[in-house]
């Protein structure tokens, strides 16, 4: 989170500098050009980038044609008995004293702190302004709707030159509130009873013909969302600079809209002035008057007017390439990285290669052993199996990277035969095999899977050295065995010997509490580790090579063994996983957040009996 909202702060920031440049590249054109600008930098503020892009993959998926999509680099999982033939680890559940051993009380607090600071300037902020607007309301509700007079004859007469499309109401107070519109969609002119006094009909049109210019541009509603923005984001200053930016242009578009329709400049600007003399400046952005922004300058600017420049075709270019790189930018590179439903046939390799003959049945017997085999002959049988296994393995994902599953994949049971025409041979470690790949279409076929692949940032955790000297854990160490040699000289002798304390010479033996190992890489390791923790876990140890280990901890959740089944040695008083990686292999696991391929199901049906 701390990630995104700081992306979103450079990003506004970045795109309000770049409304600040065109600004001055049309310094000389009409106001309420830049006046736009200003209220697109402000708005900026409210709508993250990445909801932009999140639009676009939605359209991509939805419109798009489907394409091949990248195989996918997903982390595998131990399922029932591999046909490796590992012993089946135990789906753990990391506590929150096993997260919180990954970071330092100083790391978890200051995020806190920064959080109350902020939420508490955001309150403070808003309860000024709602305190403000609640003493404006007061002004308003004591106000009498006019039905007669001069400044309503006037209005009316306004409204039917600017073709209106709403027809404002106009308040008479008793106050010395300046005139200015009161509310954002059905507006009200409040209008103070003693200037009138003071005006002639000739200044009075020319200060509601202003107060019309905020009316039809909706300027309330503008301010009210840059008082959002400044509410919500008090720290930035340059969030503050815009919102006197939008002022300053917006009275100047109304004093623009007013010259242009025919009120002399002498005229306008000695009402602006008796205005100030005899009434109260709103203070609220969202009250909008006819005294705001720089007076002087204003009268200044309003006396020596000449009219703005026309924009010319280069500048009108430039304002629709900045225009199109703010919004469709974003959208296209979500429609790029968009999933396509249909592209899992090339993705994600659906219907390669195909079982000979299979047999699906339901499993009604309960909760009991469950196996996963690979037999001589390329035969293929699954024995009490839930499905969402079945899926993850076929897939090679964890379970937290498989979203979408109604409930009845995780209780329901199904038993599967099925022989290949030709041995099935698995892949190594971590690589996708024929035996995947058939039961990948077995599953599109019999149980209608439709599946797409997706990128979702998700919660991680990053393997790192624990030393800042590098040094590693007492049971990490560097593997001197040439695994290579050694697994081609033990072919046909059933495999090679142990070592004495029981850990593979080469390969790695998983159960509850401990995994043992030695001659592979630490690219195995963490995807044994993704599947305990149940985050993706990633390697930033930069170490390379092959290692020996063994890692003993206790797991919070035990197994579920058939009856009578003898429960596996487990140290009841031993490390949880987090300390034993540190204290035992030299590693350590910190929290991050991080893009991870998750596998979405779209549809998926009960089989049908054989």
């Amino acid at each position: 989170m701390t990630n995104e909202i700081l992306n979103h702060l450079w990003q506004s920031t970045a795109f309000a500098a770049l409304c600040a440049a065109l600004t001055l590249v049309l310094r000389t054109n009409r106001a309420h050009v830049r006046y736009a600008l200003w209220t697109a930098a402000s708005v900026k503020f409210l709508i993250p980038f990445s909801a932009l892009f999140a639009l676009g993959r939605t359209l991509g998926y939805w419109l798009l044609p489907p394409i091949a999509a990248r195989q996918a680099a997903l982390v595998i999982d131990f399922v029932a008995q591999p046909i490796a033939g590992a012993v089946v680890p135990v789906s753990t559940r990391v506590s929150a004293a096993m997260v919180e051993s990954a970071g330092s009380d100083l790391a978890r607090l200051v995020p806190l702190a920064l959080t109350v600071l902020w939420i508490a300037g955001a309150a403070a902020v808003a309860a000024r302004w709602g305190m403000q607007w609640h003493a404006l309301a007061a002004v308003v509700r004591r106000a009498a709707i006019a039905t007669s007079g001069r400044e309503l004859e006037i209005l009316r007469r306004l409204e039917r030159q600017r073709q209106s499309r709403r027809a404002v109401i106009l308040l008479i107070s008793g106050g010395s509130q300046e005139p200015g519109v009161f509310g954002w969609f059905a507006p009200r002119l409040l209008w103070p009873r003693a200037i009138s006094a003071h005006l002639d009909d000739s200044q009075i049109e020319a200060i509601l013909a202003h107060e019309l210019s905020h009316v039809g541009r909706y300027d309330n509603l503008i301010a009210a969302a840059q008082m959002a923005v400044q509410a919500a984001f008090w720290f930035h200053p340059l969030v503050w600079w815009i919102g006197a930016r939008l002022i300053d242009e917006r009275e100047r578009a109304c004093d623009e809209d007013v010259l242009r329709r025919g009120s002399a400049a002498e005229v306008y600007a000695e009402s602006i002035l008796k205005t100030c003399r005899f009434s109260i400046e709103s203070p609220l952005r969202c009250v909008a008057g006819v005294t705001g922004a720089d007076l002087k300058r204003r009268i200044e600017a309003i006396v020596d007017h000449r009219g703005p420049d026309a924009l010319s075709i280069a500048k009108r270019l430039l304002l629709a390439i900045a225009a199109a790189g703010a919004i469709a930018g974003p959208i296209a590179l979500g429609l790029a990285h968009a999933p396509r439903l249909a592209a899992q046939a090339g993705g994600l390799r659906i219907g390669e290669e195909r079982f000979e003959v299979a047999s699906v049945k339901a499993n009604n017997s309960g909760d009991g052993p469950n196996r996963l085999q690979l037999q001589p002959g390329g035969r293929i049988t699954a024995e009490n199996m839930l499905l969402r296994n079945l899926i993850r393995f076929a897939f090679q994902v964890q379970d937290f990277q498989l979203v979408g599953a109604p409930d009845w994949v995780d209780k329901e049971r199904f038993d599967i035969v099925a022989k290949a025409d030709h041995d099935i041979v698995p892949g190594p470690p971590g690589t996708i095999g024929p035996g995947q790949l058939m039961l990948r279409s077995l599953l599109a076929d019999r149980f209608k899977l439709a599946i797409h692949q997706e990128k979702r940032d998700l919660p991680i955790y990053a393997l790192v050295l624990a030393r800042s000297d590098g040094r590693l854990g007492p049971q990490l160490q560097r593997s001197a065995a040439d695994c290579t040699a050694i697994m081609n000289a033990a072919r046909g002798r059933g495999g090679p010997p142990p070592a004495a304390s029981g850990r593979p010479q080469c390969g790695m033996r998983v159960s509850p509490g401990t995994i043992l190992g030695g001659g592979f890489p630490l690219s195995q390791l963490i995807t044994t580790l993704s599947q305990f923790a149940q985050r993706t876990v990633v390697d930033r140890t930069g170490l390379t090579g092959d290692f020996d280990l063994e890692l003993h901890w206790t797991p919070e959740q035990l197994p579920t063994l058939p009856p009578g089944a003898p429960l596996p040695p487990i140290d009841p008083n031993g490390p949880s996983l987090f300390t034993a990686i540190q204290e035992q292999l030299g590693l350590k696991l910190e929290s991050t957040k991080d893009s991870v391929e998750v596998l979405v199901i779209d549809q998926i049906e009960r089989p049908s009996p054989d």
